[in-house]
């Protein structure tokens, strides 16, 4: 607004002096035309020869309101304002002298007049004794002389006969017009300015409101966020804006909120860990105190199995956590796509059923529905060939020899692509189900040196990636354990 207001000053202030010096312009040339006239008619400057010099140029004046000479003494010797510039008035059969009476006993007649013409004169004189004694002496010198009623503008300068000055001539003229186009022009400029002070204060205000209040809001959301502050924020009165910003606060907020979470669970199965990781690091340490001391062979046979076990159970964790978090990484990053699970089904259960039929007699049968010919979803095919290894990892787990593991792989009439993986193990003892997806589930195989307990909590985080479901159950009929897994039809 400060700026605003500097320009417009200037802006008005520029105004006058270019309408000004239009009309100074005229002046200067009425100047030079009339010297011209008098150096040519010998005019001398003296009252007389100016008096008459008037009378025989009238057509040089009659569109001016005033023209006025003085000599090198600033003494006024002639006046178009002693005259009444028409034809009539400066007719030849009236005498300069009578002419001049007439005027006398105008001017007489009205005081008032009579001292605003003295006061009028009287400042030219003192512009004129400045600009004698100016470096300007010779140029055209313009001033103001502003009443309630009038603007005039003066213009003044010397007049040169022979490169001698012999007096001043003073051109004025009433000049109203300019100050009307300064009033229309400071009227206009400051109606404008005012608009554009009020546009600038309420686009101000709404600008506050709706956009610089709610982005410091978000500022200080972060502030909060990254001093752990338990302060208050109104992110969630932003997160109910329908436009960019409420966008902005949802989508921050959704993030924060997510990176909560992968804090919290970086912090619980970090703290899983170090409690799975220190129960074999504490047989390890009591086996080694142990055989140091017993010199029974059987003794110490056992006792490195012990410390073989857990040295292997060990290296399985960090093997499982360093995996997961790879697992993580890449699945941010990898993009779904149109997939066939029958292929993928059937290689992984061809893979296992050449490893460990032969290995424990363990036979996996994989049963497809006949009718049915592709079984399409939108998916990772090595995040699916993981899901279905780790749950045939857990079935052999808990399988003895000689035992069978059933596969199946069904189309739903809801659109639901379900994968079934039913052992015939001992099944699970937990009441609560849902528990057995989470990590380092405690009711392992006594072979847990092979297991690290995540396997069922990668397939939960695997199927939700999907957007699927899974599931576990006792299977009473036949005794063991069932994993289902639903993924929608693509």
């Amino acid at each position: 607004m400060l700026v605003i207001g500097v320009l417009t000053y200037l802006y008005i202030n520029s105004v006058q002096p270019n309408l000004i010096k239009k009309k100074t312009i005229k002046h200067t040339q009425i100047i030079e035309n009339t010297a011209d006239h008098i150096q040519r008619l010998n005019v001398k400057f003296e009252e007389d020869d100016i008096k008459n010099f008037l009378l025989s140029t009238r057509f040089l004046f009659q569109n001016l309101d005033r023209v006025i000479f003085f000599n090198n003494d600033l003494n006024l010797i002639g006046d178009t304002d002693t005259f009444d510039l028409d034809l009539n008035a400066f007719s030849r059969s009236f005498d300069i002298i009578e002419e001049t009476k007439i005027f006398e006993e105008i001017n007489e007649s009205n005081s008032s007049k009579k001292l605003l013409k003295n006061r009028f004169i009287n400042s030219i004189n003192e512009n004129l004794l400045e600009y004698k004694n100016s470096k300007n002496l010779g140029k055209p010198f313009t001033f103001i002389e502003e009443t309630y009623s009038q603007f005039l503008l003066i213009t003044i300068k010397s007049i040169k006969v022979d490169e001698k000055n012999i007096g001043f001539l003073a051109v004025a003229e009433n000049a109203n017009e300019i100050r009307a186009a300064i009033n229309e022009r400071k009227n206009f400029t400051t109606r404008t300015s005012i608009i554009v002070v009020l546009v600038i204060i309420i686009f101000s205000i709404i600008l506050n409101k709706y956009f610089l209040k709610p982005i410091k809001n978000l500022v200080d959301y972060t502030k909060i966020i990254k001093e752990k502050s338990k302060r208050k924020s109104n992110i969630e009165i932003l997160k109910k804006r329908r436009d960019e910003l409420g966008t902005l606060s949802k989508s921050l907020d959704d993030m924060t909120t997510d990176l909560h979470k992968r804090i919290n669970i970086a912090e619980n199965f970090s703290t899983d860990l170090v409690h799975e990781i220190r129960n074999p690091l504490a047989s390890l340490k009591s086996a080694a105190e142990i055989i140091r001391e017993t010199e029974d062979r059987g003794q110490r046979e056992k006792l490195v199995n012990i410390l073989s076990h857990d040295v292997q159970r060990i290296e399985r964790l960090i093997t499982d956590y360093s995996q997961m978090l790879k697992d993580e990484v890449v699945m941010s990053t990898e993009k779904m796509r149109k997939i066939d699970l029958k292929p993928i089904i059937e290689s992984v259960v061809d893979d296992y059923n050449n490893l460990y039929f032969s290995k424990r007699g363990i036979n996996i049968n994989l049963q497809i529905q006949n009718n049915v010919e592709n079984y399409f979803i939108l998916g990772i095919e090595n995040r699916i060939e993981q899901i279905l290894a780790n749950l045939l990892d857990n079935a052999i787990s808990f399988s003895q020899d000689n035992t069978n593991i059933n596969v199946k792989l069904e189309l739903k009439k809801n659109n639901q692509v379900v994968i079934k993986v039913i052992d015939q193990g001992r099944g699970f003892k937990e009441k609560r189900l849902e528990r057995i997806f989470d990590r380092f589930y405690s009711n392992r195989p006594d072979s847990f040196g092979e297991h690290s307990g995540l396997g069922l909590n990668i397939v939960k985080n695997l199927v939700d990636l999907h957007g699927g479901s899974v599931n576990a159950s006792n299977n009473h009929k036949n005794r063991g354990a069932k994993i289902e897994i639903s993924f929608t039809q693509a």
